[in-house]
């Protein structure tokens, strides 16, 4: 009984996930400016990341698969808030148009 209410955790998670990560790229499409898009690829490929890695967590259990998975999502949220800062600094320097 426990197993199951785990799986089924863990399911609803990676499906949370998978649903962040697809609104990230319709903003990604959607937004009309360059900042608006950064800000919406950002924020949920970290959230969605974060819901998958949860996910994962659960169905591997304790352990250094956990550990490395753990790992790679602090990793990755380093990464994303450096590389929109560094993308958005840029644009800002370049002056790109909005309607990019």
């Amino acid at each position: 009984m426990f197993e199951i209410l785990i799986q089924t955790i863990s399911w609803c998670l990676l499906v949370t996930g998978a649903l962040f990560y697809a609104s990230g790229a319709l903003g990604l499409l959607r937004f009309p400016d360059i900042y608006s898009r950064l800000h919406a690829v950002t924020k949920t490929d970290t959230v969605g990341l974060g819901f998958l890695t949860l996910g994962l967590v659960l169905q591997s259990g304790p352990g250094w698969t956990t550990a490395q998975l753990l790992l790679i999502w602090l990793l990755a949220m380093a990464s994303a808030a450096v590389n929109g800062q560094l993308l958005a600094r840029y644009t800002l320097e370049q002056e790109v148009p909005d309607d990019t």
